[in-house]
């Protein structure tokens, strides 16, 4: 290397997009979303609707057991843009244990439609 050529360290790049030379070009798609179908995103909006009215209510064991169902839900539809039939059919076994005392919430009856109630 020549005395005047500069000298480069690149640590952690993790993460990292970067392009080094004249005519470098880079594109990053770090942290976009997965892209979801209409119905990924109708029971996407309907799942945080229902975690938000969970927290209006006093928190049990099987309102604690929906909401942890809930947020792995809306975390994987965001992930992968869907969720699997498991998840879901767990989300349908939650919501008829619990049917009695979350049936007064509108957010409640749009979920189990979405799944097919």
């Amino acid at each position: 290397m020549a005395a005047h050529e500069p000298n480069v360290h690149i640590g952690n790049a993790q993460g990292a997009t970067f392009a080094v030379g004249d005519n470098a070009n880079v594109t990053g798609n770090y942290g976009t979303a997965a892209s979801r179908d209409q119905a990924a995103e109708e029971l996407l909006r309907a799942v945080r609707e229902l975690r938000a009215d969970l927290a209006r209510i006093r928190r049990t064991e099987q309102t604690a057991e929906l909401d942890t169902a809930l947020a792995d839900t809306e975390e994987e539809i965001t992930r992968t843009g869907t969720a699997p039939e498991g998840r879901l059919q767990r989300l349908r076994t939650l919501l008829e244990d619990t049917q009695t005392a979350l049936s007064l919430f509108a957010s409640f009856g749009t979920v189990a439609g979405l799944l097919g109630m």
